[in-house]
């Protein structure tokens, strides 16, 4: 991925009164910068979201390709960024119009920043991960170990969520956002508009994993997701049909593997 803008471009200083023992002391502390973004699909406003204030053009491709906008780079047209009004363009070749019947069935996510999807479950419903792709328990360890020290803007604030893409022991995209699905739509977006295959790779989070992000997942045949925080019982059956290896609450030398556990390698 790009290079990522130093944490103060993600963050601004706020004056806090910190309470500690017996003393209060006045400090300025980082807090993560929430940004919202509009996109604009074919002159359609489909979204207004809450986010970080970086990667917004992959944030925006990442987002119609998970929700079903976009099926692949060769259709978009142009994309035009104003990063000072927070707006992303984007038109495709065919220039086809976006439905009301589709934006009647915009769902609010569990995700913090109240996003928007648009899926429906039967979108994936025929889908099923075939990948034999294994990983070992040390190789999960060690990403997640890796993956926690890798962002600058947590360590400042505290206050985003992180997400990447993995192949073996290697990470090869991350994002962060202040939203657990757009940073994982950053990466898919990032992906997608410089040919990076998505197949057999493993997809690590810092949040939850809802319902939403499973499908995310299942849309880009990724066989591995794990979480360094919990699942909901809806994404695991989601998981679990579908064929994903999920894991969950990967920290302290401890993890919990819910759904097809055969593609846990002996170390």
């Amino acid at each position: 991925m790009e290079p990522q803008p130093e944490s103060g471009d993600f963050t601004d200083n706020c004056p806090i009164l910190r309470f500690e023992g017996n003393s209060i002391t006045k400090i300025n502390k980082p807090t993560a910068r929430e940004f919202p973004l509009t996109i604009i699909f074919n002159d359609c406003q489909l979204v207004t979201m809450l986010c970080s204030p970086d990667s917004i053009r992959d944030l925006a491709v990442g987002f119609l390709y998970s929700e079903g906008f976009l099926r692949s780079k060769d259709e978009i047209k142009n994309i035009a960024v104003d990063q000072v009004r927070g707006v992303v363009r984007l038109n495709t070749i065919d220039g086809r119009q976006v439905s009301q019947e589709t934006l009647s069935q915009r769902l609010i996510s569990t995700g913090c920043g109240r996003g928007a999807a648009f899926y429906s479950a039967t979108d994936v419903e025929n889908t099923f991960i075939t990948s034999t792709v294994k990983a070992t328990t040390q190789e999960i360890f060690s990403l997640a170990l890796t993956f926690q020290h890798a962002s600058p803007v947590y360590q400042a604030s505290h206050g985003v969520h992180s997400a990447a893409l993995c192949k073996g022991d290697q990470i090869l995209v991350r994002s962060e956002d202040v939203g657990r699905h757009n940073a994982v739509d950053k990466i898919f977006g990032h992906c997608l508009l410089n040919n990076i295959s998505t197949v057999d790779c493993l997809l690590i989070s810092s949040g939850r994993i809802s319902s939403e992000i499973a499908h995310k997942a299942v849309k880009q045949h990724i066989p591995i997701l794990v979480s360094i925080s919990s699942p909901t019982n809806l994404a695991v059956q989601v998981a679990e049909k579908m064929g994903i290896t999920l894991i969950a609450s990967v920290r302290g030398g401890k993890m919990d593997v819910y759904t097809n556990s055969w593609r846990i390698a002996d170390d």
